[in-house]
């Protein structure tokens, strides 16, 4: 990307290194470029605040004074106290210690909210250097947040009632042979004033309702449709619906959804139901039986956002999920990272050792598509594939996959 218009701060403590890092970003485009040579001072420009403000702070981890662990934890902090001071800002850390070291420093970094290119092991390259900046994308201001419509429950209730939401789909593909084997759904609202929106406009007021299940049944109802659409077109494909706990929890959830493929005549094999890992190791008695009864009848159960919660791997062996779908955080760039196509592999590993199909949720680039497939990972999602479209437009991508592959 063209990083001529972006502001560069360098903390190095080596003068060599550092007039080395400022020629490095030079070399790539930059014009802007502040340095200094210790944390207190890196801090107290970031504090001050430069017109322009600082878009990306190169920091090492072995400032002298305060050093690059204590620069990113005052970092978070002035964030967290006054987020406008570094709103945007984007770290890259350096450091000559071992890769899996300053993997732990990147996930400090966002224990500490800090916002993350990357980091780079010394010395410094361009090589090394340039992916990281191609990542830089501009992030939302507050004061743009601020201005993005919110909504009451009560407009949302109407929005659904009156058929607004639909689901727009995803395509899963099977990394064997790149057919197509599955669609995810999406919510998205198509609001008559703002547009299609996603849930960050909605979801909260549902779930500070405690009627998520409003938008779950609508998904539920339309994505059933949709599949009988896409099988009238010849297109029959299996549909993934993502669900809260307590949709399911509630005693006439299996009248319902059988009550509802009845209605659109489609077979139980044809809709996956995806609930997070964190809500779905649970040791209730009627929760598990209701996650059996649907394995019975022929629904499929996939664990969402694997790895994000703690699971106990006896009870995680006990449910008689179909999909274990692997976080994006441990897919994104995980062909150029060895920490975490280590912890990859290992998800890879127990969805094999228990018999169950593996998705890589977040695959964005080639490079991880073909590090999943050499793995034997056996579907992948995310934008390199496809962005989620309307169903409409799905016969049509469709096509042009098959001419593709």
């Amino acid at each position: 990307m063209d990083i001529a218009h972006l502001h560069f701060l360098v903390a190095e403590a080596d003068a060599a290194q550092r007039r080395t890092l400022v020629e490095l970003l030079g070399q790539l485009g930059a014009s802007r470029v502040t340095d200094v040579p210790d944390g207190h001072l890196a801090l107290q420009r970031l504090e001050a605040g430069f017109t322009p403000k600082v878009d990306v702070a190169i920091v090492d981890l072995a400032l002298p004074g305060m050093d690059g662990l204590e620069l990113i934890r005052s970092v978070g902090s002035l964030h967290a106290a006054t987020g406008a001071v570094v709103d945007g800002l984007r770290l890259i850390v350096t450091g000559a210690q071992p890769a899996g070291l300053l993997f732990s420093v990147e996930t400090l970094a966002q224990a500490y909210g800090v916002e993350l290119l990357g980091t780079v092991g010394k010395p410094v390259t361009a090589a090394k250097l340039k992916p990281l900046l191609d990542n830089y994308t501009p992030l939302v201001r507050s004061s743009e947040a601020a201005g993005s419509p919110r909504f009451s429950f009560q407009e949302i209730g109407i929005g659904l009632q009156k058929r607004q939401f639909e689901p727009f789909f995803q395509p899963k593909i099977e990394l064997a042979t790149g057919q197509v084997k599955g669609l995810e759904a999406f919510a998205r609202w198509r609001h008559p004033e703002h547009g299609v929106l996603g849930p960050g406009a909605f979801i909260d007021a549902l779930e500070q309702n405690n009627r998520v299940d409003f938008l779950d049944w609508s998904m539920i109802e339309l994505s059933a449709e949709r599949c009988r659409w896409l099988q009238d077109q010849g297109i029959p494909v299996p549909i993934s619906i993502n669900l809260a706990p307590e949709t399911l929890a509630h005693p006439a959830f299996v009248r319902r959804i059988t009550a509802c493929i009845g209605r659109h005549r489609i077979l139980p094999e044809y809709l996956t139901f995806e609930m997070p890992e964190s809500s779905v190791l649970n040791t209730d008695p009627e929760f598990i039986e209701r996650l059996v009864r649907l394995r019975m009848m022929g629904f499929g159960l996939a664990i969402d956002d694997y790895g994000t919660g703690r699971s106990n791997l006896q009870l995680l062996a006990r449910i008689p999920f179909t999909e274990l779908k692997i976080d994006r955080s441990f897919v994104d760039g995980a062909s150029k990272r060895r920490p975490l196509g280590t912890v990859l592999r290992s998800c890879l590993g127990l969805a094999h050792s228990l018999d169950r199909m593996s998705v890589a949720v977040g695959v964005e680039t080639r490079q991880d598509w073909d590090f999943l497939q050499n793995l034997g990972c056996t579907y992948a999602q995310g934008y390199h594939i496809a962005n989620p479209m309307e169903a409409a437009a799905f016969p049509g991508w469709l096509e042009d996959w098959r001419h593709f592959f």
